[in-house]
């Protein structure tokens, strides 16, 4: 059989659920042509190949490449000050009260050019590159008026043309009330709805859609005219739900259907169950849960018990997660949620392409896959979530090469 390029003398970690675990392969072999899989398995099972390239890995261990499915990677500014005030004793709520938070970066964004958001976020995208990610999803919602909106999703898209890799992009514009309609939330729900959607959809600028449903953010019933906007559109959604209250978010978005429901600290049984119905990923975001000192971890043991599928992600973003490192968020995930090595990894690679409505085209090691790969330099898999602080990337593969 005829490829491009064959990995031998390879361990792998190959995610495949029709395999137990992590889908370990001892003595290992990955075939690919055209930038796809062929073959993913064992040597000695593997046909005769015929590659214009060999590449003998000595012993390494080959897991799909990793994938970071909420992130808020596009924004101007920073906001360190609001650090400060939180280590003083400032809640997120007082600070997001009080004219910071998300409408602090909206300012910065506001005031920045297309290629000024898009030189700040190429070194935020460089960090996650350097730990083997390869697909990046990225929400806007520091615009908050269509032309910023609009901005900030090309951005993003813009990316994509600068680094190998592939890039998600998210509408958020539900994200939080800018000042000019600090007083007329329904109104400003109107224009995401009525302007702000059937522009960008028209664009091709979103993958899907997103929403903030808190009390310091949007209703249900306001996320709700947001998720119908979205399925007129033909975009899916998803949703930062139960991170500081229970609204019931959750179970909302599993009744659209979304791809995701994401942070959910305060996640019940009722939301548990319905995302266990709809197929809705649990995205989980320990970077935000650390950083921000919470204490109340979203219920693991049920979502697992419920066989919701687990995702984990930076949540990178500038006043909650500032984080950069998806093997750090494993660690965060093991330690501080009690993850298991298998739903870290599965969290950052099968679960994450779920999480994305990618998981047909990648997050595998199986044929017929993108050929997106991550090379670790470790004894086993386990160390990728043990270490901290710790990068034992060896080779980065996107689409083959």
């Amino acid at each position: 059989m005829q490829c491009d390029t064959l990995w031998i003398t390879c361990r792998l970690a190959t995610l495949d659920p029709t395999r137990p675990g992590l889908g370990i392969v001892e003595r290992g072999v990955i075939a690919a042509r055209d930038g796809r899989i062929v073959y993913a398995g064992s040597a000695d099972d593997a046909p005769a190949f015929e590659a214009t390239r060999t590449i003998d890995c000595e012993g390494r261990w080959i897991t799909p490449s990793l994938i970071d499915p909420h992130t808020h990677l596009v924004f101007a500014g920073d906001r360190a000050h609001e650090f400060e005030l939180r280590l003083a004793g400032a809640s997120y709520e007082e600070i997001a009260r009080a004219g910071g938070g998300i409408v602090s970066t909206m300012r910065a964004t506001r005031a920045a050019s297309e290629g000024e958001l898009v030189q700040a976020a190429l070194s935020r995208l460089d960090a996650l590159i350097a730990e083997g990610v390869t697909t990046v999803e990225i929400k806007s919602g520091y615009g908050l008026s269509l032309e910023d909106e609009l901005k900030s999703l090309r951005a993003a898209r813009a990316l994509a043309d600068i680094r190998r890799v592939g890039i998600s992009t998210t509408f958020l514009g539900a994200h939080a009330l800018p000042p000019e309609y600090r007083d007329d939330a329904d109104g400003y729900v109107d224009l995401v709805c009525e302007k702000m959607m059937p522009a960008i959809s028209a664009r091709g600028l979103a993958d899907s859609v997103d929403g903030f449903c808190e009390g310091i953010g949007f209703s249900p019933a306001q996320i709700r005219r947001v998720f119908e906007a979205a399925r007129a559109h033909g975009l899916p959604v998803k949703l930062h739900a139960e991170q500081l209250s229970n609204l019931e978010g959750a179970a909302l978005a599993a009744e659209f259907g979304a791809l995701s429901a994401d942070h959910l600290e305060h996640l019940d049984a009722a939301g548990v169950a319905a995302m266990a119905a709809s197929g809705t990923v649990a995205t989980l975001l320990p970077g935000a849960y650390y950083f921000t000192r919470e204490t109340k971890a979203p219920p693991i043991a049920a979502l697992r018990a419920a066989s919701v599928p687990m995702a984990l992600a930076t949540d990178c973003n500038p006043g909650t997660s500032p984080l950069t490192s998806p093997l750090l968020v494993m660690n965060l995930a093991a330690t501080l949620f009690r993850m298991t090595v298998e739903e870290c990894l599965a969290g950052v690679t099968r679960e994450a392409a779920r999480a994305l409505g990618l998981l047909n085209d990648r997050g595998t090691l199986e044929a017929g896959k993108a050929c997106d790969l991550a090379v670790w330099e470790v004894e086993r898999p386990a160390e990728l979530v043990y270490r901290m602080g710790f990068n034992p990337l060896h080779a980065r593969v996107w689409r083959g090469q």
